[in-house]
């Protein structure tokens, strides 16, 4: 499921934690954020890091709602820098939200002695997005390495 490669986005880094295996147990990895600012606080702070790390992510300006073994929630709103030239969210960044949240997926789902590499991804554009957007992307069973 998982394969070697030579980049990966590593959570705990950007969140300067000890260990972002610890505390496993639903525990959000947002949780590790300084608790100032609240929820929101903490959700833009980490997603901010995330973009930092990965300069291509800012272009949908997305904020990790949820992130945790086996389960990530992004949402994206719609602006002017994701539409295309009928007024609706571009089917590209779409595609982009959903692989943000696949990637940081596999990160906080990853053994901290693995990294990963997408192999592929299907895409189908069955309707036009005219709204802000969310993707969510699940394991059903979160794998033991």
């Amino acid at each position: 499921m998982f394969h070697v490669c030579e980049y990966s986005l590593r959570p705990d880094l950007l969140l300067a934690s000890n260990n972002r295996r610890s505390g496993y147990g639903g525990q959000s990895d947002l949780d590790d954020v300084a608790e100032t600012g609240g929820q929101a606080g903490r959700e833009a702070a980490f997603s901010a890091s995330m973009c930092l790390r990965v300069p291509y992510f800012r272009t949908v300006v997305p904020l990790v709602r949820d992130l945790r073994p086996g389960h990530c929630e992004v949402t994206a709103p719609k602006w002017w820098g994701v539409l295309d030239h009928i007024g609706t969210f571009h089917a590209i960044a779409a595609r982009n939200l959903a692989e943000i949240a696949m990637g940081m997926l596999a990160e906080a789902t990853a053994p901290a002695t693995h990294r990963w590499l997408p192999k592929g991804m299907t895409v189908a554009y069955v309707a036009k997005a005219g709204t802000s957007l969310r993707a969510v992307a699940e394991v059903p069973e979160v794998p033991d390495c």
